[in-house]
């Protein structure tokens, strides 16, 4: 992974395993010109969400379908995990929803 403001102290996506279903807001002005980023605060939400429940990814709209970036990287990270793709918001973002084993 490149260096990019997460790799330098900023604040994580989430503080606390949630043990219940919660969405993740990953349309933050930071998450528009960093593909990188939204990907590994995806994949930490998912590390942060106990099985059995699922998280909503809400990816912002600069980066297109998630299916072009961010499906392989669930496969690959949560390949024990499902996921399917919700919709498009009014606002450009997409909805993926992870349900995590």
């Amino acid at each position: 992974m490149g260096t990019s403001d997460h790799d330098h102290g900023a604040e994580p996506v989430t503080d606390h395993v949630h043990d219940n279903s919660w969405s993740v807001n990953l349309e933050l002005p930071r998450h528009e010109s960093d593909r990188e980023r939204v990907v590994a605060e995806a994949v930490e939400a998912i590390d942060h969400t106990a099985p059995g429940n699922h998280v909503n990814l809400v990816t912002h709209g600069a980066h297109g379908h998630p299916e072009t970036y961010l499906f392989d990287a669930l496969d690959e990270h949560a390949p024990e995990s499902t996921w399917e793709y919700v919709e498009q918001c009014g606002c450009g973002g997409h909805v993926t929803r992870v349900h995590v084993e």
